[in-house]
């Protein structure tokens, strides 16, 4: 199922798959929603040790009523979705960029070109590549030493001959500026003077080392190349290249240039050898990837442009002039627009288009009201061009970054938190005897390595743009509620839902979302205080498809609580991970909780793995029974229990024998807990 809203969202920059793709992430969430539901059928019935029944039998019943079949209509939707995306190609989808969302580059600028706020950077390209400030004639008897790159060289018949061309990297987030940096570096006066010559390829994602190679054959002859056999276009380019002092740029490489462990890579570039000593390559990306395995010198990131440069830029994007004298209302506007950008040149483009349509400060006030990701974009804007990573990520990441939309900007992640949230989500695919956190840890930090996430003083951020982006991409699926006039703006069908605090909100607004049937994860920061549990308490009977719920302000959990079959709680900061499918359960801040024994049976939890009480207030001395822990729960691995002042027992350390990993913190009421450390 999933191949298919894979391959439609390779395509979505089409009007009528983008209308499809909704429908078939509907359809199927439907189907898994179903499949859990069995699932959970399936434990209950092992659960209560009936050997005799079968889990069909409540299945079924549960999901047809009268004469609608809700196996059947779900079955019928994928079928329906499943032969319009054939019909329209998308069945053998390949996964590579259209030329209407990538379009081809080239090294040429207009005159009236103009760089903004590069200088640093432009100085970093050329002394890295060696070019003198004085320019001397391109035939030098005496080329430029690169003995301090890595890229090696020895003497044949005295003459040089290099082993490997060194490598720059420009790096940088899409529509930052790399290619226009590239473009001014091959038209900078001294960089032409200095090359004899310049060779410029748009790779995108399709790294074809024959085509590739073609291309450099084309740009130094000015002539199609029409050979087909890689080794005699490698002879010819070689040929072309030998003694001369040569300058690669390779624009826009993706991860696919590493294919095959790199080979496709070093085949390409096994020709240039023949250059001239102080020849290089200069390569554009985004992916950090590629910066990692190809570079042989300190790379160049490109970062977003700076406060009034950025300014200047975007005056001439919104106005058509860097000038002073435009509308000063439209200036005042335009500065509040400007954070929103993060100082993105292609995104200071993209609005700069929109707001020069109608200089009315109507129209230039409802562009600051909105999203970045609302708004109706060309296919290479900014969000389309960012949207591009995400396209390059494997299934199981773009579900996970794509949840992420649910949190709001600047929203501080923590490693274990999302990755326990991922897996209640069903987004964590199995392997073998893998851990399931493991799972989830690696693929937290594959999100990091392609910066998706961004490390700050030890937790992490999503960068404004990439979750604008992020929001693009879960439209449907994750909306967040600021304020009152937001629930009439909630999708039908979503799925994910973040409530921030207001004093708009009270506990009637809340109960609105019942009607959102289809939710798996509410987060409410809220605090309706004595109301809270009882809100909780309709989400819990109504909502039975949740799978994460987070409360920040309750400290009890409301009766309804085993209703949903695959469901997740947090209370406060904690994360209660339940039913059939629960393999952690974290108890934090809970104060006026006595005893846990109603939840800690088998019958709710058979799957739990971990178990965490942290900081629990008790009006009433607290105690757990010792046999929660050696019968009921055999799947128990780990028990940590901490900050518990009340807690006068939990079964003793002969109870808790068979736990891998048992942790007793500050809890000084607690009897014989020296026993248990071990």
């Amino acid at each position: 199922m999933y191949h298919l809203i894979n391959g439609a969202e390779w395509r979505s920059y089409e009007e009528c798959v983008a209308k499809l793709l909704p429908c078939l992430k509907d359809a199927v969430s439907e189907a898994e929603d179903l499949i859990d539901e069995f699932r959970w059928h399936e434990m209950k019935v092992q659960v209560e040790g009936n050997a005799i029944q079968s889990p069909f039998i409540d299945f079924l019943d549960k999901v047809i009523h009268g004469n609608f079949n809700k196996l059947n209509d779900v079955q019928l939707r994928l079928n329906y979705l499943s032969s319009e995306m054939k019909g329209m190609g998308l069945r053998e989808v390949t996964h590579h960029f259209a030329k209407s969302v990538r379009p081809v580059t080239t090294s040429f600028v207009s005159k009236e070109t103009k760089i903004f706020g590069r200088e640093k950077e432009v100085k970093q390209v050329l002394g890295f590549l060696k070019v003198p400030t004085h320019p001397k004639r391109k035939r030098a008897t005496s080329s430029i030493n690169a003995s301090t790159s890595t890229s090696s060289s020895n003497h044949v018949n005295g003459e040089p001959k290099i082993l490997s061309l060194p490598v720059l990297v420009v790096a940088g987030i899409g529509g930052v500026g790399k290619t226009t940096l590239a473009q001014h570096i091959c038209n900078h006066q001294r960089v032409k003077s200095h090359f004899e010559l310049i060779i410029w390829i748009c790779v995108s994602d399709d790294f074809d080392e024959e085509r590739l190679t073609k291309e450099a054959i084309e740009s130094c002859t000015g002539k199609e190349a029409k050979i087909d056999n890689l080794d005699s276009l490698q002879r010819a380019i070689s040929n072309h290249v030998k003694n001369k002092r040569l300058l690669i740029v390779l624009d826009d490489v993706w991860d696919d240039a590493l294919k095959d462990n790199g080979r496709c890579w070093e085949m390409f570039c096994a020709p240039f050898a023949s250059a001239q000593e102080g020849s290089a390559i200069l390569v554009t990306t985004r992916c950090p990837n590629i910066t990692k395995a190809v570079h042989t010198m300190e790379p160049v990131i490109v970062e977003g442009l700076k406060d009034d440069v950025f300014w200047n830029f975007f005056k001439l994007c919104a106005f058509g002039s860097e000038g002073s004298s435009n509308d000063p209302e439209l200036e005042c506007i335009g500065r509040r627009i400007l954070p929103k950008l993060k100082g993105s040149p292609l995104a200071a483009r993209t609005l700069g288009r929109m707001l020069r349509m109608d200089h009315q400060a109507s129209h230039w006030s409802s562009i600051l009201g909105s999203e970045l990701w609302e708004l109706k974009q060309k296919e290479t804007e900014i969000l389309p061009a960012l949207r591009l990573s995400y396209m390059y990520l494997p299934f199981y990441l773009k579900q996970c970054f794509a949840f992420c939309a649910v949190y709001p900007k600047d929203y501080k992640f923590e490693k274990a938190c999302l990755a326990e949230i991922w897996v209640a989500e069903g987004f964590v695919e199995p392997q073998g005897g893998v851990p399931v956190q493991d799972i989830c840890y690696q693929y937290f930090e594959d999100l990091v390595a392609r910066s998706f996430f961004q490390k700050v003083n030890g937790r992490y951020v999503i960068h404004d743009l990439l979750h604008d982006m992020a929001q693009k991409v879960s439209e449907h699926d994750c909306f967040i509620l600021r304020k009152k006039s937001d629930f009439d703006k909630v999708p039908q069908n979503v799925r994910h839902l973040y409530v921030l605090p207001s004093s708009e909100f009270d506990d009637s607004n809340l109960l609105r979302l019942c009607k959102y049937m289809k939710l798996r994860t509410l987060i409410c920061k809220i605090n309706l205080g004595k109301r809270t549990c009882f809100v909780m308490d309709q989400w819990c009977s109504k909502l039975t498809r949740m799978r994460v719920v987070s409360c920040a302000f309750t400290n009890e959990l409301p009766d309804s609580i085993g209703g949903s079959p695959n469901l997740s709680i947090s209370t406060g900061t904690s994360c209660i991970r339940a039913f059939p499918s629960l393999t952690i359960l974290q108890v934090q801040s809970c104060d006026k909780l006595s005893t846990l024994d109603g939840i800690l049976t088998q019958e709710y939890i058979p799957a739990i793995e971990k178990i965490g009480v942290d900081f629990v207030l008790s009006y009433c001395p607290c105690q757990l029974k010792g046999d929660i822990w050696s019968s009921n729960l055999a799947s128990l691995e780990e028990l940590s229990i901490s900050q518990c002042p009340e807690l006068v027992a939990f079964g003793g350390a002969e109870a808790v024998a068979n736990i891998k990993k048992v942790q007793i913190f500050i809890c000084p009421k607690l009897k014989k807990a020296d026993q248990i450390f071990r």
